[in-house]
């Protein structure tokens, strides 16, 4: 297919320059500025963006005749969702309700954030409505932060006297697990008993005669476990006759975690069989099985698959690994059909559900090749135009913000699109250089797939020449990179990470001192994969040539790589299922996956299966 042009004419013209200039002015926050680029922005892709920053910064002092003015202006926009999203949580601060049920009607479900849903919840429920409570009361049984909209749900349930002690109790449970005291204690006050400051203070000191007490018992006991998981069981054994056997299902359930994130899986398991399972958290069933699975307990493994929640019981993870528990039973026939149903997929599980199901189920799709026409329709679109004008300036400016603006109008622009489209955005954003949004387009095909775009290798002649000179696989190190960056040379992690490869400063400074590289800079994309090749090269050599190792070791250092071995040789697909922090976890899978892809993409002969590549991990 030969190279489409870019389809921003505008870009070409000398004053787009100025216009650049002013829009990063107004982005940044400049007044002056901002009526500057909604001038010269007037009449190009992105005239509607100063215009949106004026609105958006200015929220609780404009109009509704102004807001409504901008989204009849720009209606089917992202810009447009955005503003009528923080219109909805204004309306909702300040209970204009009939308002936002018009507004929120008009909001695209896939655009509905948590915050306008609650809202949407409270509205309903001060109406009276029936399932509202519902939803309300699920929505209440949570640990986690949540957002204004749901703060104002919960009070009004916490409020209408319309919840139990005991549901109140739950919710206050869940916020000290997940270390929310404030909110623990704040939640108490609608008991009869609440928590006091000095209970959470010293929550081992306290009385187990009132509720309060008891909750601050247990808070204390999880505590304990964190440091020292003997001491934690022996309180919690000391206790038990003062607690009633939900209570203390409930801790063991609490103890079990802690020991399976730790890696005590003797310990996980003894104390899951005394845990509540009523109470088990999804994460808590994850880790049940995982302690079964690195044990080699298969009868375990299958009937934690069997008595988990739906939801947890069907994720691909779980079919497999019931899949393999059936296989170790000699019960392949009730296997099969598990593995048939992930095998559908092209990530990690799906892989590894084909290669149990042998030559039946084929390799990865035939690639569909998109028209060419279709990939100028594409470009001519309004949304997928400002993506790339948004991107331009990100490239040109340097300007990071730009880029997210892009992200989000080419991911609006990809919402509801057919497999033909996608593919033919994929090449679009290919040929722009877009290359995290050409993958996230490919990724989300459903029957045709073009796997070239969908596992992009740009910068082929540096990232293979640094492979050959260091003898490392290449197509894991492009599993690698799609992992870390998604290709973006200039990507720069929340802890400091930068380029490509995402080295963090201190890393690339060592490595650059070992290999003679005076001065350099991090982003420069031949300096980062010369770089990160050699790290991983350096983290392979020291785990004994272990790939899967030395990928969680890039992730998260050799030495955690090396302190999640087991006492005896584990298969590698189970260590990478046991890493105990999700990201790693995540990240290990994704990336040897990844590499069978890429190396299916750069050869025609024999190349090893994904169980292959992982292996088997030494004992500690």
């Amino acid at each position: 297919m030969k190279k489409i042009a870019l389809l921003l004419c505008f870009a070409a013209l000398p004053a787009w320059a100025s216009v650049e200039a002013d829009l990063a002015a107004a982005r940044a926050g400049s007044p002056t500025a901002l009526s500057a680029a909604q001038a010269s922005a007037r009449g190009s892709a992105l005239e509607s963006y100063p215009q949106y920053w004026q609105l958006a910064r200015n929220l609780d002092a404009v109009s509704a005749a102004e807001v409504q003015g901008f989204l009849s202006r720009n209606p089917d926009s992202a810009l447009a969702e955005r503003l009528r999203l923080e219109w909805l949580k204004k309306l909702a601060k300040y209970g204009f309700w009939t308002e936002f049920a018009t507004e929120y009607a008009k909001l695209a479900p896939a655009a509905r954030d948590e915050d306008v849903q609650c809202s949407d919840t409270l509205r309903r429920f001060k109406q009276g409505e029936g399932e509202a409570l519902t939803e309300a009361r699920g929505r209440w049984a949570t640990g986690r932060a949540t957002p204004a909209g749901c703060t104002a749900l919960f009070d009004a349930l916490a409020n209408s006297g319309k919840l139990s002690e005991a549901e109140v109790w739950r919710r206050v449970r869940l916020q000290l697990t997940a270390g929310n005291l404030n909110t623990a204690r704040a939640v108490s006050q609608f008991t009869s008993s609440p928590l006091s400051a000095g209970q959470l203070s010293a929550p081992n000191l306290s009385d187990t005669a009132s509720k309060a007490g008891q909750e601050a018992a247990l808070f204390a006991i999880q505590k304990q476990a964190k440091a020292e998981l003997g001491t934690a069981a022996a309180q919690l054994a000391n206790v038990a006759g003062r607690l009633d056997a939900h209570d203390v299902g409930y801790g063991w359930g609490q103890l079990a975690l802690v020991a399976a994130k730790k890696q005590d899986m003797v310990s996980a398991l003894a104390w899951f069989d005394k845990a509540d399972p009523a109470q088990l958290s999804a994460e808590q069933w994850d880790w049940w099985g995982r302690a079964a699975l690195r044990q080699g307990r298969w009868d375990t493994v299958l009937r934690v698959t069997e008595a988990m929640p739906e939801a947890s019981k069907n994720n691909q993870n779980w079919l497999y690994w019931r899949g393999r528990a059936l296989k170790a039973r000699g019960k392949g026939g009730e296997a099969n059909p598990l593995f048939a149903r992930i095998s559908q997929f092209n990530g990690f599980y799906g892989l590894l559900a084909r290669e149990e199901l042998g030559t039946s189920i084929g390799e990865s799709p035939a690639r569909f090749a998109v028209a060419e026409r279709d990939v100028v329709a594409m470009g001519q679109t309004p949304s997928v135009q400002r993506a790339l004008a948004l991107f331009g300036i990100s490239t040109r400016l340097g300007l990071p913000e730009f880029r997210e603006d892009a992200r989000r109008e080419w991911r609006f622009a990809m919402r509801g699109a057919s497999d033909e489209k996608l593919l033919a955005a994929a090449e679009v954003a290919r040929q722009a250089g877009f290359y995290d949004m050409a993958i996230y387009s490919a990724d989300r095909t459903e029957r045709l797939h073009d796997f070239s775009l969908r596992y992009l290798s740009p910068y082929r002649d540096i990232t293979h020449r640094y492979a050959n000179q260091l003898d490392v696989d290449e197509a894991w190190i492009y599993g690698l990179i799609r992992q870390e960056s998604r290709f973006v040379h200039i990507a720069r992690s929340g802890v400091g990470a930068s380029g490509l490869m995402q080295l963090m400063p201190a890393t690339a400074k060592w490595v650059a001192g070992k290999i003679g590289l005076g001065s350099f800079s991090v982003n420069e994309i031949g300096t980062n994969i010369q770089l990160g090749t050699w790290y991983l090269r350096h983290v392979f050599d020291r785990l004994d040539g272990n790939a899967v190792m030395a990928t969680a070791a890039y992730n998260a250092g050799p030495g955690r790589a090396r302190a999640w071995q087991a006492n005896e040789p584990l298969e590698g697909a189970i260590y990478a299922e046991t890493i105990p922090f999700t990201e790693t976890r995540d990240y290990v899978q994704k990336v040897m996956a990844n590499a069978v892809h890429y190396a299916a993409n750069f050869s025609s002969g024999y190349q090893p299966r994904l169980k292959e590549r992982m292996g088997t991990i030494p004992a500690r």
